[in-house]
């Protein structure tokens, strides 16, 4: 899989609508995984998105999350840019200089769900975030 690089954007607990709206907007297809289905069945946010995808037959790739509890969702700064892709070296990289003079958020490091993931602020104020899975193949 090539390295893709989208918009990701967080709501305040109707990522779902959201995404379900853009999917009639530009068509595609739309994956949403629940908070429930990632490892936290029985918590109040347990039908909340952890992790939505929409890919569109135009190629635009839109990402997105429900704001987990104890995170701040502030309207007009509620997006990131992800990097994503199988490509262990390229977004290792990627990663070390955008993360150089910035703040890290979550280290880069295996996740629950099996990827290794990580989130920066780059040192302008832009948010990023990394998602390395496994070569396929």
């Amino acid at each position: 899989m090539a390295s893709r690089l989208n918009p990701y954007i967080s709501f305040d607990g109707d990522a779902r609508q959201a995404m379900e709206f853009y999917e009639e907007v530009f068509g595609g297809t739309l994956a949403l995984n629940t908070f429930g289905e990632s490892g936290a069945p029985g918590g109040p946010e347990a039908d909340k998105i952890m992790h939505g995808m929409l890919e569109t037959p135009s190629g635009f790739t839109l990402m997105c999350a429900d704001t987990p509890p104890g995170m701040d969702h502030t309207p007009g700064t509620n997006f990131s840019v992800s990097l994503s892709g199988d490509d262990d070296a390229e977004l290792r990289g990627y990663w070390e200089k955008l993360s150089v003079g910035g703040t890290v958020v979550v280290p880069l490091d295996k996740q629950m769900w099996g990827d290794v993931f990580g989130m920066c602020t780059d040192r302008f104020g832009i948010p990023w975030m990394v998602n390395i899975s496994e070569a396929q193949g």
